[in-house]
């Protein structure tokens, strides 16, 4: 197997390195209005399991589940606030 020097450098050239952006990355608008919807969808699924367990036609285990995701979802969203908060507090607290 040869390998010749010329392609070698041209598929080099051509790569993309591991810590560039991807190409036609969503603008973080978009990202959040998507990370948004997301956790809508997930707290309306958990509660429609509710519901549906409250009239007695729900899956035990669809209701585990949608209410585990649900919990998940409200946890990881307190914890990017609390996170956001306390960069902005530190950010107040710096000497102009």
């Amino acid at each position: 197997m040869t390998v010749h020097p010329v392609r070698a450098a041209q598929a080099y050239a051509a790569a993309r390195p591991a810590t560039a952006p991807e190409p036609r990355s969503p603008a973080p608008e978009t990202h959040l209005a998507r990370l948004a919807s997301s956790f809508a969808r997930t707290l309306q699924e958990g509660e429609a399991a509710s519901l549906d367990a409250m009239a007695g036609t729900a899956d035990h285990h669809r209701l585990v589940h949608a209410l585990t995701q649900s919990a998940l979802a409200v946890e990881t969203t307190v914890a990017v606030r609390n996170k956001v908060v306390e960069a902005y507090q530190e950010i107040l607290r710096m000497p102009v």
